[in-house]
């Protein structure tokens, strides 16, 4: 189940690990073995937790590198979440072009993977 509008991980990182520390960016850096720059990036949540920083953070603070691989997964799934609606829109435009013949009811990705039994590309059943 999806958080709401849960944390970015640079916001986890600095008020569970970094404040309670008292730990400046520089210091923290210069622990994870990261510039300050990598750092503060993801503190500020222009970049993301990548699997190689989840393991540099749970060594760090005794973590595990999964809670933070989750923490940035769930903030991503939510960020996306919020274009739904857009990407659904985009999608049926798209598929319903290539499916004209078919009723707008119809669950078009189900009738591409019919399509695609037919040619002998998909395998399984839907």
């Amino acid at each position: 189940m999806l958080m709401h509008n849960p944390p970015h991980p640079g916001q986890v990182i600095k008020e569970l690990c970094l404040e309670p520390l008292k730990l400046t960016v520089t210091e923290a850096a210069k622990g994870l073995d990261v510039s300050r720059k990598t750092l503060s990036t993801i503190l500020n949540g222009k970049a993301g937790i990548t699997p190689e920083m989840a393991v540099r953070l749970s060594t760090a603070f005794n973590t595990s590198s999964e809670s933070w691989i989750n923490l940035q997964t769930q903030y991503d799934l939510w960020q996306a979440e919020q274009h739904r609606d857009e990407l659904h829109e985009v999608i049926c435009e798209r598929l319903q072009s290539r499916f004209q013949h078919i009723p707008k009811e119809v669950n078009l990705a189900d009738e591409l993977i019919v399509e695609r039994r037919k040619e002998g590309s998909v395998e399984g059943s839907v």
